[in-house]
Formats: C-alpha cells, structure tokens, sequence
C-alpha cells in the first residue's frame, strides 16, 4: 500500500496532495483548493510571487485606453528586469542554476519568477532575506518552491505555438530572455568559476 501511494504521489491520481501545486509551485484555486498543497521545508527552488509586471498587460493611458508598446521595447524592457533580478540574487544569495518567469495571466501565476539555486542553503537564504524587501514599489512575497524540473511545470503546447487556452492556461508559459543576455549572464558565471 505505501508504495502504491509513494507511486501516485503528487500525480492526477492523488486524491489528498494537489498535483498542480506539486509540479508548478502555484494553484488556481489557492487556499481554497479541496487538495493539500505541501509546502517545501527545504528546496532548492524559490518562487517570488507577482514579481514581474508585463507592461503589455498593464500599460493603460489615463483615458482608459490600452497604450502600446512595441516588441522590441518589450524585450529590452523584460531583459533588463530579469538582468537585475538575477544578477543581485545571484551576488547576495549564491549561484544560480535557473531563473523563469512566466508569461500567464491567471492571478496565481502572473509574474511569477522562478529562481533554482545550485544549494538548498542559498535558497532559504534567499527566501528570509527576500521577504524584507521590496520591488517596484511593492513588498516582495518569497517562499520555497517544490518545483524542480521546469519541464514538467511548463505548457508544451505554448512551445511548440500551440496553446488555446491562452495566457490563462494553468501550466508555465515561460517568457524568453534575449539570446545576448542569456549569452552575458551565463559567461559571467563561467568568468566567476573559472
């Protein structure tokens, strides 16, 4: 019996533990949800909620209309949001191996930002300190993450261009970095090592 529960753990199958918690960190229904969402002790995994504000989902002029905002200020607007967040992350609390930020509307995973440290440490490192700061104006709400493998977290129709459910859907739609700045973080780290 143990192991046929241990097998179904965290799975559609598992009528107590929410699956959607358990691979994306995040669930639509919240603290309303019928399933246990078990929250990490010690995870590698840190998840700041709402971090990221699209300005393509918020840019309204004061009449009320939609102001637009051209793809290519867009991506110089998110390069330089997800450069600031990994670089001072990444000097304070130690070495990062991954950092995501989705791309979905649906309250409990807008702006989400997704950040695996290389050590459990720096993780509840991160998430102490993180919690007494604030961004953009707003107070910074960190907590560990049981997402460990962002493949299993992330909508495969969104990458392959075909989600129907939008930015609404509830598994990741992770939003891209520029090849230039993923080339610029990623050999600072290999300045740093070597």
């Amino acid at each position: 019996m143990a192991e046929y529960l241990a097998s179904i753990f965290g799975t559609e199958k598992d009528k107590v533990n929410c699956s959607f918690y358990f691979k994306i960190g995040a669930c639509r229904h919240g603290d309303r949800c019928s399933r246990i969402h078990n929250k990490p002790t010690f995870s590698q995994t840190v998840l700041i909620l709402n971090l990221y504000c699209n300005p393509q989902n918020s840019a309204k002029s004061a009449d009320g209309s939609h102001s637009t905002v051209s793809d290519e200020e867009m991506q110089e607007h998110y390069d330089n949001f997800f450069e600031e967040v990994f670089v001072e992350c990444e000097d304070r609390y130690g070495e990062i191996e991954e950092m995501n930020v989705c791309d979905n509307l649906g309250d409990h995973l807008v702006g989400n930002v997704y950040i695996k440290f290389k050590y459990e440490e720096d993780a509840e490192k991160a998430v102490v300190d993180l919690n007494n700061r604030w961004f953009g104006g707003r107070a910074i709400n960190a907590e560990l993450s049981p997402v460990t493998d962002f493949r299993e977290a992330c909508c495969r129709q969104y990458e392959m261009g075909e989600c129907t459910r939008s930015g609404f859907c509830n598994f990741m739609h992770l939003k891209p970095i520029s090849r230039e700045l993923r080339r610029e973080l990623y050999s600072r780290k290999r300045r740093r090592l070597g």
